[in-house]
């Protein structure tokens, strides 16, 4: 399941995911809220928290995630919170390869990723 993070600046788009996440967590939730923060800003930054370390996602979670890759010349920084050890390896293997600024974080880190993501 994805909630939207409440109480962030504007141009900030705060995803809690937890459970499991599936494909139509990106069409209600993920992707209506990132159309409408593109609407009103040229690039937008991404908080994106995981907040159990048993978060598993569904075949067509991943197709849909593949769609939100495809606009990540919108963001202007993502930070990533979990603690999940393949997510935060996978994350560190390929932000090099992302053309803008990601961090991970632990979950006992949300506060200094959310201070990171809205400097």
């Amino acid at each position: 399941m994805m909630e939207l993070i409440q109480d962030l600046p504007d141009n900030v788009l705060g995803i809690v995911g937890s459970g499991t996440i599936t494909g139509e967590d990106y069409d209600t939730v993920l992707i209506p809220a990132m159309k409408n923060k593109l609407q009103k800003y040229k690039k937008i930054r991404m908080l994106y928290q995981l907040k159990t370390d048993s978060v598993h996602y569904s075949l067509d979670a991943y197709l849909e995630d593949a769609k939100v890759s495809w606009h990540t010349l919108s963001f202007e920084k993502v930070a990533v919170v979990s603690d999940v050890h393949w997510i935060n390896d996978s994350v560190n293997i390929f932000k090099f390869i992302i053309p803008v600024p990601v961090k991970v974080f632990i979950n006992s880190e949300f506060d200094k990723a959310k201070l990171w993501v809205t400097e």
